[in-house]
C-alpha cells in the first residue's frame, strides 16, 4: 500500500528550456512515492534533464506547482536551494570527483560542506556508504586508480552522504559496459528498497527490463506514464 503523501508532486506543470521561454514539456503532473523506481525515458532533447534540474531547483519552476521532499518548487528563492539539495540525492553520467582527492576525502569535503563538524560522524557517515555501495576496499584510492564503475559507485556514495529522501540519477549507465552496469542497477534498485524514491533517466530499455519500474515517457511535450506490460 502506498503512503497518502508523495516524495515528490508536480501539478500541471510547465518545464522550460534553460534560459529561454521554450517549452520542452507541458501540462505535467506526476507522483513519486517511497520505495518507487522510476525511469524517465524519451529522445535526446525530450526534456528528461531539464526536468531533473527543475526537480534538484538548477530550473526554476515558473509555472504549476511542485513539491519535492518538503520544498515547494514553485515558490522556491534561490538560498534555498542548496538546503534542498541537501535532502535530495544526484548522479550524474560523469561521477566529477575532485582528481587530487581520494575517495574518502571526496566524501568528507561533501560533508564539511553541508555543516557536519563532528569528525566521529563524518567518518562513520562516510564508511556507512561506502559500505552501501562496495567502495570500502577504495577509500583512500585516486579517482585516475578507479574504473569506471567504481567512479560511479563513488559518485552514488556521494549522493548518499546526506540520507536523501529521493535520489536522481541522469544517465548513470551511459559509459559502462553490460556488467558494470548491472552492479550499478542492482545498487540502484537497493537504494529504492530501502524505502527511497529513485528517479533514473535512461536510454537503456534493458535496464527497465531487468529491473522494472514505473516509466515515465517524455514525448512530443507531454510526459505520459507507460503500462508495466
Amino acid at each position: 500500500m502506498r503512503p497518502d503523501r508523495p516524495f515528490l508532486q508536480l501539478t500541471d506543470a510547465v518545464i522550460f528550456q534553460k534560459n529561454t521561454r521554450r517549452e520542452l514539456l507541458r501540462d505535467v503532473n506526476l507522483c513519486a512515492y517511497p520505495g518507487e523506481l522510476i525511469y524517465l525515458v524519451g529522445r535526446v532533447g525530450s526534456g528528461k534533464s531539464s526536468l531533473l534540474k527543475t526537480l534538484y531547483g538548477e530550473l526554476p519552476l515558473r509555472v504549476g506547482r511542485g513539491q519535492i521532499a518538503g520544498f515547494m518548487l514553485h515558490a522556491l528563492p534561490r538560498k534555498k536551494v542548496p538546503y534542498l539539495r541537501r535532502q535530495l540525492g544526484i548522479v550524474f553520467q560523469e561521477a566529477s570527483l575532485l582528481e587530487d582527492c581520494t575517495v574518502y576525502q571526496n566524501l568528507e569535503f561533501v560533508l564539511r560542506a553541508t555543516n557536519w563538524r563532528d569528525a566521529a560522524a563524518i567518518d562513520n557517515r562516510i564508511w556507512h556508504v561506502l559500505n552501501l555501495t562496495g567502495m570500502e576496499h577504495k577509500a583512500h584510492a585516486y579517482p585516475n586508480q578507479l574504473s569506471g564503475g567504481e567512479r560511479q559507485r563513488a559518485g552514488i556514495a556521494r549522493a548518499l552522504l546526506n540520507g536523501p529522501q529521493i535520489v536522481l540519477a541522469d544517465e548513470p549507465t551511459a559509459n559502462l559496459d553490460p556488467n558494470t552496469t548491472r552492479e550499478v542497477m542492482e545498487l540502484f534498485r537497493g537504494i529504492a528498497e530501502e524505502g527511497r524514491t529513485v528517479i533514473i533517466s535512461t536510454h537503456n530499455m534493458d535496464n527497465i527490463r531487468q529491473y522494472p519500474g514505473r516509466t515515465w515517457l517524455l514525448e512530443e511535450g507531454y510526459v505520459t506514464e507507460l503500462d508495466p506490460e
